[in-house]
């Protein structure tokens, strides 16, 4: 399916952000979406983990996996220490990225892509849906009142974004595309994760596709990051940001969305709660293994 794209001389994170663009068109049409909606050429779009939701969505999937036995508790640590780092830091360390990505890659290979839509649903539904920030879902609704598309941005996998979307109601779902044929899973990346300058590289794809006005267009993220996809559009918002985000916001004049309550209490009692967590998966762990033998 994507031959051609690899034929062309693209960086990695252009042939991400192209893949993208064209794996959220296809599934739009697959679901009827009309080509030309006949709104306005703005859209919104919104970057997912502490974004949109609480934490990363990576983390809660690979949760879900290890609940269903179809992940194993060396992975659930390493996805619990990324994402321990992550909240108290509020920043993506490439190593922690790097293992999220060879973990979920090393899962899907030669799985069923329908299969693996049908875990995001149960997944989601059971462990995700709570962790919304209800201010972005003000934010989401105030831009879906006003007759503009909504958009995910996410290096999260493009199958997982699009379960977000569509519980969400939202327009589309930018994320990662894992390469499959014949419906089964190579373990390869179309490209590479979508994150930092491959978000904005799947944007101006689809302002292409979708006939939008990026100038007329506004995005959210918390990472700093995320830069080359907020300097993308005309409309740049900060939420929860981190701290070189929140500062660069402050000098650019850039709005500031804060849903964090009581951070510093979150950020001391974090370990106590993923070391529960992740004790809760060795527990897991140990009792299916005892139950094999």
């Amino acid at each position: 399916m994507w031959g051609h794209l690899r034929d062309r001389d693209h960086g990695r994170a252009a042939l991400a952000g192209e893949a993208s663009a064209a794996a959220a068109e296809a599934l739009l049409r697959s679901e009827g979406a009309p080509e030309h909606p006949g709104r306005t050429r703005s859209a919104a779009f919104f970057d997912v983990d502490n974004t949109l939701m609480r934490g990363a969505s990576i983390y809660h999937f690979a949760r879900g996996l290890a609940a269903r036995d179809l992940f194993t508790t060396r992975d659930l640590l390493r996805f619990g220490w990324g994402q321990m780092i992550f909240r108290i830091s509020g920043t993506e360390q490439p190593d922690h990225i790097n293992a999220a990505r060879e973990a979920a890659l090393a899962f899907v290979a030669g799985h069923k892509v329908d299969d693996l839509v049908t875990l995001c649903e149960e997944i989601y539904d059971d462990s995700m849906a709570s962790r919304i920030w209800e201010g972005a879902r003000v934010l989401v609704q105030r831009h879906l009142n006003a007759g503009q598309r909504v958009w995910l941005v996410t290096a999260t996998p493009v199958e997982l974004a699009d379960i977000i979307k569509r519980r969400l109601g939202l327009s589309g779902a930018l994320g990662t595309v894992a390469e499959s044929v014949d419906g089964v899973y190579t373990g390869r990346l179309v490209g590479d994760l979508l994150h930092g300058p491959a978000k904005a590289q799947a944007v101006r794809a689809l302002a292409k596709l979708e006939d939008l006005d990026l100038s007329a267009c506004t995005a959210y993220s918390d990472s700093y990051n995320d830069l080359p996809l907020l300097s993308a559009v005309g409309h740049p918002n900060a939420v929860n940001p981190d701290d070189d985000l929140q500062g660069y916001a402050a000098a650019h004049g850039w709005p500031v969305h804060d849903f964090r309550r009581h951070r510093r209490a979150l950020t001391v009692g974090l370990p106590a709660a993923v070391a529960g967590a992740v004790a809760g998966g060795v527990a897991v762990g140990v009792l299916r293994r005892r139950r094999r033998f």
